[in-house]
């Protein structure tokens, strides 16, 4: 059966950890300066008058990098739980895991037939 008094820790955790960020959000509101000038709207470059346009043009090498970087940091977290309990899992989980580890190197051999891994 269903009781909701067992889950009386979860809620005081999720409103306090949601009450701390609103709370931070108002007083800083609240206490911080307001000033109104044209330093406050200019941008910032290290301290010196920005030059050019704000908005530039990335190349798209760049973004696949990052992407191909995130799916495979991405990939440890699913192999360590499976690593810590590998002795009580079984053949069967190895055989899992190991075509996991294999669709990620196909899509590796892809990414660098591709040339997304090449910086320049």
């Amino acid at each position: 059966m269903f009781l909701l008094y067992e889950y009386d820790s979860f809620w005081a955790f999720l409103i306090i950890s949601s009450a701390i960020p609103i709370l931070a959000f108002l007083i800083s509101g609240v206490l911080g300066p307001i000033r109104k000038g044209p330093e406050k709207f200019s941008s910032y470059e290290s301290g010196i008058e920005p030059m050019g346009d704000a908005w530039l043009q990335f190349r798209i090498r760049y973004y696949m990098f990052a992407l191909v970087f995130v799916v495979f940091d991405v990939e440890t977290v699913f192999l360590y739980p499976w690593a810590m309990s590998f002795d009580v899992l079984g053949v069967s989980v190895f055989i899992e895991a190991f075509i996991f580890v294999l669709i990620l190197i196909v899509g590796l051999v892809y990414a660098w037939r591709k040339g997304a891994l090449e910086w320049s």
